[in-house]
């Protein structure tokens, strides 16, 4: 007896989020970076900036003044993210990062 479920392709289907699954996010969408071990941070950034679409943006929330890592996103993506400081610590950096 088969189970197989029928299986939609909604690769044409891309919505703002761009993985074609339909959701949305009602805010921002946040980073928290201060759980993750420090040597991988930087990759985890890259990659949630490589998922937004232009005109869309995300909330990088680190714990400290994150000034080495946007210095590596002006060298990778130039001045196709745009850099917002929305909270200036003492405890935490909260960045708004915006593609262009």
């Amino acid at each position: 007896m088969s189970t197989e479920l029928p299986i939609t392709d909604v690769s044409n289907e891309v919505s703002a989020s761009g993985c074609g699954c339909g959701c949305t996010d009602a805010e921002l969408p946040a980073l928290d970076v201060r759980p993750i071990p420090h040597a991988l941070r930087h990759g985890a950034v890259f990659g949630a900036l490589s998922a937004l679409r232009p005109g869309s943006a995300m909330v990088l929330i680190a714990p400290h003044d994150p000034k080495p890592l946007l210095a590596q996103i002006a060298e990778r993506e130039g001045d196709a993210v745009e850099v917002t400081y929305l909270v200036e610590g003492p405890d935490a950096w909260q960045l708004r990062l915006a593609r262009r």
